[in-house]
């Protein structure tokens, strides 16, 4: 039997959980069709596996490879990582766009020349990417912030029953075409307008096609509890499966809280409350620099924000929020102050270089106040992106030890080459799956190699919904990991983070090679998926 290609003498671990086995694995047609012993198949291409792991490409839970992607499709920080699909839509997605919800309303950040922000409909953009050549497979939340503006645009206010009528319909719209489900961010305007109210109606929708609900909790800090509760909450009153972005405890004064986390989560769980979590393993988050400025101030959107910043009344009241802190999730306090604040990008415009914290800018400046300092630099460049260390590496690894967490690496997928070379990064970017693998998995033994693969591929892609995905069996769509187990590490830092991990040697996308020997083969591959509704 004569097949596409045959990856000989790998170490077959098959997402599942299951123990490692050595063995052959055939592909034909971009699907697996045969695993462990292939019989007398040949193939028209081999791959010699021997001393490598061969597994499922890992499914990236938490994706903003949205720009990226358009500007350079390869997704070459994720590839070399085995990252064989991109999963979107936190907060906000680049569809639907339509009715008080505008393109204008959508400033997730400056995009390259040649980038869209906005299509009327999630599925067109999906398929958009397909169409145009995508290194990664690609699926989607509805954006919740998307269902609120489409009816409210950037009000703060309570939406009524013909509103949510409205944003329920597009939501009915949205998963008949194939969307994952719905992804809140509630720290972030206008997503923190949304009452539990709003989100329960969203969740009954969910529930009736099995999707899932999906949150960046409203706290994630000082009433992460209760941030933890609201989920479990709209997960009960409805039915709807659920899953926490980024499991987290912000701030020192928090890090306490999380084997209480876990145990509710847990307690819901065997109760019947189907709900989950994902983790990235680092302890600086990343979001725009403006977050660290309380939500009111937000109110009417960035242009707002930024008038307020140039008028010396409202900026002096930003200066005293920012610094005593309120009803509101506080990444200045959680982050110890100006010490624990870096700024990703660089800005020689404004003298801020990339790995300053905010203390060495007020520093350099000679401004007695930083939180001026930050102020400034917002006003200047309202795109500043910023990590904020504000968690705690042991809580990481008492979260990712429970059997139903999964990774995402909240970031996009650039390259290191030229075109990205003022494109600020996290190490996330180039690091988690590489991290995980390596850190928790090989060095520390938090789980075995087989469970830490289980959770970048079978868990998430079953979360997902995505039928045939993240497992090697036959019939199985053929995106194939294979690495060699000693060597797959990660080497971006904070100082160096635009740092490709090493040790992928060869990644398969839907059956053909992404990746081979290491180096990058440019083929596009990838497909916009859809959530199984069988």
């Amino acid at each position: 039997m004569q097949v596409d290609l045959v990856v000989r003498a790998g170490s077959l671990v098959d997402g599942s959980g299951s123990p490692a086995f050595d063995g052959d694995l055939a592909v034909d047609a971009g699907r697996v069709v045969a695993v462990g012993d292939v019989g007398d198949a040949r193939g028209r291409d081999e791959i010699d596996a021997r001393g490598c792991v061969v597994c499922p490409g890992f499914v990236n839970v938490l994706s903003h490879a949205y720009f990226s992607l358009q500007h350079d499709p390869r997704g070459l920080s994720d590839l070399h990582q085995g990252v064989t699909t991109q999963i979107f839509g936190e907060g906000v997605s680049l569809g639907p766009v339509t009715g008080a919800m505008t393109e204008g309303m959508i400033e997730l950040g400056p995009s390259a020349e040649g980038t869209r922000r906005s299509w009327p409909r999630l599925r067109a953009f999906l398929e958009q990417l397909e169409a145009r050549g995508v290194g990664q497979n690609v699926a989607s939340f509805v954006g919740a912030d998307n269902l609120r503006m489409s009816v409210a645009g950037l009000d703060d206010r309570r939406l009524d029953a013909d509103d949510l009528a409205g944003a329920c319909a597009l939501l009915e719209q949205e998963l008949a075409d194939g969307a994952l489900g719905v992804g809140s961010a509630l720290i972030y305007p206008p997503g923190s307008y949304a009452d539990t109210d709003e989100l329960i109606a969203y969740a009954h929708v969910l529930a009736r096609h099995d999707a899932l609900y999906i949150s960046h909790l409203r706290n994630e800090g000082d009433r992460l509890l209760e941030g933890v509760e609201e989920l479990l909450d709209i997960a009960r009153a409805t039915g709807a499966r659920a899953e926490i972005y980024h499991l987290k405890t912000a701030g020192r004064e928090n890090w306490h809280k999380m084997p209480a986390v876990l145990d509710r989560i847990e307690a819901a769980r065997a109760a019947g409350v189907e709900v989950t979590a994902d983790i990235y393993p680092y302890i600086a988050g990343s979001t725009l620099l403006s977050a660290a400025i309380p939500p009111p101030f937000h109110l009417g959107g960035p242009k707002a924000l930024r008038q307020r910043l140039g008028d010396p009344e409202s900026r002096a009241r930003i200066v005293d929020a920012v610094r005593e802190g309120g009803d509101w999730e506080s990444l200045w306090r959680m982050s110890g102050g100006a010490e624990g604040i870096v700024i990703l990008s660089n800005h020689p415009d404004i003298g801020v270089p990339t790995g300053s914290t905010i203390a060495d800018v007020a520093k350099a400046r000679g401004d007695a106040d930083p939180i001026t300092t930050m102020l400034d630099i917002v006003l200047a460049e309202p795109h500043a992106d910023a990590a904020y260390f504000i968690g705690n590496e042991d809580n990481i690894r008492l979260a990712f030890a429970r059997e139903w967490v999964s990774v995402g690496s909240d970031s996009d997928a650039p390259a290191v080459d030229e075109r990205f070379a003022d494109h600020p990064v996290h190490p996330r970017a180039y690091g988690t799956f590489a991290r995980v693998l390596g850190r928790y998995a090989r060095a520390e033994g938090i789980v075995s190699l087989e469970e830490a693969v289980r959770r970048m591929t079978g868990l998430p892609a079953t979360t997902l919904r995505l039928r045939d995905r993240g497992v090697l069996r036959v019939g199985a769509h053929a995106d194939v990991a294979i690495f060699a187990p000693d060597d797959f590490v990660d080497t971006a830092t904070y100082a160096n983070p635009a740092s490709y991990a090493v040790g992928m040697r060869h990644v398969l996308v839907n059956g053909t090679p992404a990746l081979r020997d290491g180096r990058p083969t440019g083929a596009l591959a990838g497909r916009a998926l859809r959530r199984d509704v069988s």
